[in-house]
């Protein structure tokens, strides 16, 4: 009962958003799409570090994979393909290199797999940068095109592909493994479970819904470089997005998302040395006082008041 009106605020939600381009300025039409591609990124990091468990810090490979993908084939004297072929490539390049890289780092465990994605980013920023078909280190300018109204739309359905896939994984036999990954990877191995093939799919379906938000965020901005393609803080912050709004759950990461993403836009405004700190106080507070995040405080406080705070701090001995 309590999922179907989720469902429901979320539809209503969905249609209100479509209308949004229709009475935005241009500032707040900048903020929703890049709102919605954050939103995506958390929600798209939710399928392997929410439901089975293994902390990611490398997602922005996926994501740079599909910027330069997308950029070098709309870009490419011997290409000049069109958008759509582009967002094509990210996601085939993004989606090898999840499976390349899927099979030996996620036999890691824990901290150890979390330090292994962590130097991703860097190792792949390095590389690209020595390719001549992908700028070197100078980048690539893609052609130019005013229609916030068009990257808004497609960021729009990105993130509800994604969010039904979330929901698809949440009432599957796939989910059931993947949180069974989570709780006790042994104990499922030993049910049959197929950690390994269930671990890559998620990975992979990671990966694509990444890479094609970075196709998007290529288009949108028309200049990619190294550096930006593959930030690692863009990691950090999908990361803290959905924990802070409920790893493992349909819709924590992108109300988690939404409400960062709007403090941060007002703080970077204003106070700009407090924006580049809140990040860092968030997920401190969050791992203290809800680490299950937002959606586990809505629905376990029930009258409990400050003494659900101080359940979690108990029950993780801080």
């Amino acid at each position: 009962m309590k999922q179907s009106v989720s469902i429901i605020l979320a539809l209503v939600v969905v249609v209100l958003l479509v209308f949004v381009p229709w009475v935005a300025s241009d500032v707040m039409m900048q903020f929703a799409i890049d709102a919605l591609l954050l939103a995506v990124l958390a929600q798209a990091w939710n399928i392997l570090g929410g439901f089975t468990g293994y902390v990611s810090f490398g997602n922005s490979v996926f994501y740079g994979l599909g910027t330069y993908g997308t950029a070098i084939a709309m870009t490419n004297k011997y290409m000049q393909l069109p958008f759509g072929v582009g967002i094509v490539l990210g996601i085939v390049l993004a989606v090898l290199c999840a499976l390349v890289i899927g099979l030996p780092i996620l036999r890691l465990r824990g901290p150890y797999f979390a330090i292994a994605t962590l130097g991703l980013s860097a190792a792949m920023g390095a590389i690209v940068s020595n390719i001549p078909i992908a700028g070197s280190n100078i980048g690539l300018v893609l052609p130019l095109i005013r229609a916030d109204t068009m990257f808004y739309e497609l960021s729009l359905a990105l993130l509800v592909a994604c969010t039904l896939t979330v929901l698809w994984i949440s009432k599957s036999r796939f989910g059931m493994g993947l949180v069974a990954i989570r709780e006790d990877e042994d104990a499922a191995g030993t049910m049959g479970i197929n950690t390994t093939a269930f671990k890559i799919t998620a990975l992979v379906l990671s990966a694509l819904f990444t890479a094609v938000a970075g196709g998007i965020h290529a288009y949108w901005i028309s200049f990619i470089d190294p550096a930006s393609a593959f930030d690692p803080t863009l990691n950090v912050r999908m990361v803290i997005m959905a924990v802070f709004g409920g790893p493992g759950t349909v819709f924590g990461p992108l109300v988690g998302s939404f409400i960062l993403s709007a403090v941060y836009e007002y703080l970077a405004s204003s106070i700009s040395t407090a924006a580049a700190l809140l990040f860092g106080i968030v997920i401190v507070l969050a791992v203290i006082f809800m680490p299950r995040g937002l959606a586990n405080m809505i629905g376990g406080v029930r009258g409990k008041g400050p003494r659900y705070f101080l359940q979690n701090i108990r029950e993780n001995r801080l």
